[in-house]
């Protein structure tokens, strides 16, 4: 499965996931909004959860968006693809450590390809980072139970059931 992002730059590029992913030939970055291929769009302001369903033949292409919170909605709305939000997970990045729902881009890929049940690739993506195991370790077991669901509502009931257990 190919990774892309769109990136903005405006964060610290010695931070910047997205960037450190092209480093390391792990995805590919677009710069501007044209270049940036049809697929599954991480948008955490989606209405429909990702889930295994979402991943078919025609679909190979996973695509992050790499800016401030501030902006990411209205350039969200505007890429072409299958806008999925990722459910319920745990950051492991240095700046966010613990906190829900902050991953950086490399985390929200890597989630994603987990959800498609690509474990293998998705431990190669974050092999970069010195806290990539650690963010596969942390959410074990929600990315186990998302990756088992059919569809985006059976996601959601497992994202609850987590969340009322925590």
């Amino acid at each position: 499965m190919e990774c892309h992002v769109y990136y903005e730059g405006d964060d610290d590029p010695k931070k910047c996931t997205a960037r450190r992913l092209e480093k390391f030939d792990r995805a590919i970055l677009h710069r501007s909004m044209g270049g940036v291929p049809y697929g599954v769009v991480l948008n955490p302001h989606a209405e429909q959860a990702l889930s295994p369903a979402d991943k078919t033949d025609a679909l190979d292409t996973l695509v992050a968006l790499d800016c401030s919170w501030e902006s990411a909605e209205e350039a969200a709305f505007s890429m072409n693809g299958i806008h999925r939000a990722l459910p319920f997970l745990v950051a492991a990045n240095p700046v966010n450590y613990g906190r829900p729902f902050q991953l950086t881009t490399a985390e929200a890929l890597a989630a994603a390809l987990c959800i498609f049940d690509e474990r293998e690739s998705a431990s190669d993506l974050l092999e970069p980072f010195r806290w990539g195991e650690t963010f596969l370790t942390l959410n074990e077991e929600p990315l186990r139970r998302y990756a088992a669901c059919t569809d985006s509502s059976e996601v959601v009931a497992v994202q609850d059931d987590y969340l009322a257990e925590e």
